[in-house]
């Protein structure tokens, strides 16, 4: 059996043989009911008796049994669901020893996985300094960090943890995932429980790494080679926490992912991992929890077109927008507005983390917690409305999202010369500036394609489509930008 590192924790009791798994310590989060929390570890007398007893709750008892993975003994038990935050003690106790938990409470627990930008610290955002000092003051939320390992085949518990269960301290929430713990922040007051953050994250990484076998045999995949090869950040930093009872995700990854095979390869990995943290839960993690993620940001100041847009739209499996019928229990933060072209850890990193964890957090309240009259997304086009004789296309939005228009820019049409219907890889597109507008609606024109046909729109189709917050179009209430769009199939 792998060696694990059980006792990052500070626990008192008489430990003996009696193990706890590495993501249970003081200071922990549990989740809340209805759902029940899971607690597990290791032992070495096959038969024995272990019970769990949460202060406040009927304590529950498990039996020692063989361990398929190892050699040693494993218990499991599924305690109470309990709403009561806390704090409470819980103790655990067998015939090999006993380990007495302090300071636990029971909220919402949310993993944050990903690459840099989910990595990238809370010291590092804009106005860091006041931040870490607000952060100090959310006592009941708790954050954890995985340390950062791969391995060639699942491993039952973590290898290294990096931060155990901890209130905000200055060190550890200074180091802790900026929009992970800013989500956490902003959710709070909405919830007015704990909430637990648990970050796994490592910078560079594609997403092959992070699924499993299982969800890559669902999906056509591309060579991936070099020390991040397919599942083994999975194995090491995801399988490990299957166990733990939670509720939701968010996933700030892409960089790096290819369109063709993205927008299969996400939606794979979206469904794999509620399957199996449910599986791990015993069926107590949600069959459909929610999954937030960040769509991806700018990269550097240029008018190219890059691989960024196609990822953008695979991220939404080619609907533009979530939930949709392929990407259920979804919800998404619009990040090609926040450029950050002068960020010190490089252009690939923006600091605006603060806006990024204000969007997913309205998701998280609209589609995760069900809250009515939440407006979470940004317009979105609706109808479209040729007329040939003014050379114009209305485009026409949500009716309960009014526009706010910040420039008449980001509006492309494909024009063919073949088709009245298809843009196909050899049409050209051209700028369709932004002639006329009101509440719902924008009219750009299509003069550019001169007497070819226009058969296609897209908006915002670059890496970095806009300067901070002066993309086209927001909506007017909420200041959320219209994501990036594309249609190549005409307009009738």
């Amino acid at each position: 059996m792998t060696p694990l590192l059980f006792f990052l924790f500070t626990v008192s009791g008489v430990l003996g043989d009696l193990k706890l798994a590495s993501y249970y310590g003081d200071h922990m989060m549990l989740q809340r009911g209805p759902q029940r929390a899971v607690m597990w570890g290791k032992a070495t007398v096959i038969g024995d008796e272990v019970t769990v007893a949460v202060s406040g709750a009927a304590a529950v008892k498990t039996t020692v049994v063989n361990d398929p993975s190892g050699t040693e003994g494993l218990w499991k038990v599924k305690l109470p669901a309990i709403t009561d935050p806390g704090p409470v003690t819980v103790k655990i106790t067998s015939s090999e020893g006993e380990i007495t938990l302090s300071d636990v409470l029971f909220g919402d627990v949310w993993v944050c996985a990903g690459q840099s930008n989910m990595g990238f610290a809370l010291s590092r955002v804009m106005n860091s300094s006041a931040e870490i000092t607000e952060a100090l003051k959310f006592k009941n939320i708790r954050i954890f960090k995985t340390g950062q390992v791969e391995s060639p085949s699942p491993l039952e518990d973590l290898k290294n943890v990096s931060t155990p269960w901890t209130a905000p301290t200055q060190d550890t929430v200074s180091a802790f995932s900026a929009v992970c713990w800013l989500f956490g922040e902003y959710l709070y007051p909405h919830r007015n429980y704990p909430i637990g953050l648990v970050e796994s994250a490592w910078g560079g990484t594609p997403i092959e790494p992070w699924s499993s076998p299982d969800a890559l045999a669902k999906c056509p995949q591309p060579q991936v080679s070099g020390p991040k090869n397919k599942s083994v950040v999975w194995n090491a930093m995801i399988n490990p926490l299957l166990d733990m009872t939670i509720y939701g995700t968010l996933w700030y990854q892409g960089e790096g992912g290819m369109p063709n095979f993205y927008g299969c390869q996400f939606s794979a990995l979206i469904q794999d991992w509620r399957q199996k943290f449910r599986a791990g839960s015993e069926g107590e993690t949600d069959a459909a929890f929610p999954f937030g993620f960040a769509q991806l940001a700018p990269n550097m100041k240029s008018d190219d077109i890059g691989v960024f847009p196609g990822i953008r739209w695979s991220q939404t499996a080619g609907f533009g927008f979530v939930p949709n019928q392929k990407m259920p229990q979804t919800f998404m933060a619009v990040a090609m507005d926040l450029p950050d072209y002068n960020s010190p850890y490089k252009p690939i990193h923006p600091r605006y983390k603060q806006d990024v964890a204000h969007r997913l957090v309205l998701g998280a309240r609209a589609i995760g917690y069900k809250e009515p009259n939440v407006i979470f997304r940004g317009p979105f086009p609706k109808t479209f409305s040729l007329d040939n004789d003014q050379h114009t296309l209305k485009i026409t939005y949500g009716q309960n999202n009014p526009l706010d228009v910040r420039n008449n820019h980001g509006f492309e049409v494909c024009c063919s010369s073949q088709s009245t219907t298809k843009c196909t890889d050899t049409d050209e597109w051209v700028a369709a500036p932004i002639t006329d507008q009101d509440t719902h609606s924008v009219s750009v024109s299509v003069a550019g394609c001169v007497s070819k046909s226009p058969v296609g729109l897209r908006y915002e189709w670059r890496k970095s489509p806009c300067d901070l917050k002066q993309c086209a179009i927001y909506g007017k209430d909420t200041d959320l930008p219209a994501p990036p769009y594309i249609r190549e199939n005409g307009f009738n």
